[in-house]
């Protein structure tokens, strides 16, 4: 007789894997190979060498990051022919699993270019940050999910907080401050469900009085809220009642931190870190000892700015490029890459690159809105949070507008942790987004 069963599975699993086919979202997976193609070809060209230019050399790095983009492929397949519902229900064991990689590193770690953020696994190294973004996503898409609308609780408020703080206080000491700032743009996802704006706001004051103290001093920085305050007391209507006292405590514990400022930068920055603010807002009055912080700290982003700015409006061309050539820009293949497009196709190039990641991240918007499953539209913005925060880092501390931190470009830079997890970190979004038209949402 017959096996009616293994018949009736096999054509199961055949049509489900044309139904994925039918409802994945293949705008994003375009965006995707390109982003891809366009940084394979900047790593080939700023990796080039006239005595080993073969594509599939795997000793080259641009044959290992071909290798990297095949495993890749391969692992989009699995993520795609997993249920949805897996990635929500092991959610917190992926969490627990990552806290744990990062806690390894204090005793297994590897160091390199003075940060232990790696495991050597031998035919590859490791860095666990990078799972530890997609974990993190996952982990607080379920928690806040499972709470709904309760984030404006408070103890709510603090345990979402901990999912984000945890790996990014593991980070920080390794050290690797680029890595965990990716993990408080996650915050973000907190505000698209409903965390009151007054955190946010916080954290802009703060900024803004960081920078403003270390360029004008505490004692401009204390006048300019006084009068501030004055200004607003004076001229507010009778009908718009805000307390005076909280007001008046505001400008007060402002004018603390202010004060704070300068003692956290001379004792608790390193000497690093405060030559790259010093270039950044050109803090040094003394020329000489301005460019010679230029010359070491900014060495990378100046020659950064001068290979960009020396590929004109279309660039110098495939292979041209003479800085890219020469190795005037150090980690040109990884952290500078974009330098390489400036460089060789000029503004044309690096215009495409930013408005390809643009419509990239509003076509990720877009689909994380028309979410009707609390969990995937909240990973779905986790997704965009990280992509957002590497782009807009990235690209701004190549072209010298915002300082050195030392994060790579998505899909661009070379890395197979950072190629595999960035691809993981989207596939996983596009698998939920396929089932919600499977469920008829």
């Amino acid at each position: 007789m017959p096996n009616l069963t293994a018949g009736r599975s096999s054509r199961s699993t055949s049509m489900s894997g044309k139904s994925i086919l039918k409802r994945i979202d293949w705008l994003s997976i375009f965006i995707y190979v390109t982003l891809v193609i366009i940084g394979w070809i900047s790593i080939y060209s700023s990796t080039f060498s006239e005595t080993d230019s073969s594509i599939f050399n795997f000793g080259t790095l641009h044959g290992k990051q071909l290798f990297f983009i095949g495993t890749s492929v391969v692992t989009i397949l699995i993520i795609l022919a997993l249920e949805a519902n897996f990635y929500e229900r092991f959610a917190s064991l992926f969490y627990i699993i990552a806290v744990v990689l990062l806690l390894g590193l204090f005793v297994f770690g590897k160091t390199i270019a003075g940060a232990t953020s790696w495991y050597d696994i031998g035919f590859f190294n490791l860095q666990p940050s990078e799972p530890a973004k997609v974990a993190t996503a996952l982990a607080l898409a379920k928690y806040l999910s499972d709470i709904q609308t309760d984030i404006k609780q408070f103890k709510h408020q603090i345990y979402a907080f901990l999912i984000i703080f945890i790996p990014a206080i593991l980070i920080i000491p390794q050290p690797d401050p680029g890595s965990a700032l990716v993990f408080f743009s996650l915050i973000f996802v907190l505000f698209r469900e409903g965390l009151p704006l007054v955190y946010l706001s916080i954290v802009f004051l703060a900024i803004i009085v960081f920078i403003t103290t270390l360029i004008f001093g505490t004692i401009w920085v204390s006048i300019a809220l006084v009068f501030l305050l004055i200004l607003f007391l004076f001229f507010k209507k009778k009908s718009f009642k805000v307390p005076v006292f909280p007001l008046i405590s505001i400008v007060a514990v402002t004018i603390l931190f202010s004060l704070s400022v300068n003692f956290v930068f001379n004792n608790v920055f390193e000497q690093r870190h405060r030559d790259r603010f010093s270039l950044w807002l050109r803090l040094e009055k003394d020329p000489a000892k301005l460019e010679q912080i230029r010359k070491t700290i900014g060495y990378n982003t100046y020659q950064s700015e001068k290979a960009i700015e020396s590929g004109g409006s279309f660039g110098k061309g495939f292979l041209e490029g003479t800085r890219t050539k020469g190795d005037f820009v150090p980690e040109q293949h990884t952290d500078y890459i974009f330098s390489t497009i400036g460089e060789e196709w000029g503004f044309m190039g690096t215009a495409t690159v930013v408005l390809l990641f643009t419509f990239f991240l509003l076509r990720l918007v877009y689909l994380a809105e028309r979410q009707k499953s609390a969990f995937a539209r909240m990973y779905g913005y986790g997704v965009i949070s990280i992509l957002l925060i590497h782009y807009f880092i990235n690209i701004g501390m190549v072209i010298g507008i915002l300082p050195t931190i030392g994060i790579p470009l998505p899909y661009f830079s070379y890395g197979g942790s950072g190629l595999l997890f960035f691809t993981i970190l989207l596939f996983i979004f596009l698998k939920l987004d396929s089932n919600r038209l499977k469920e008829g949402i």
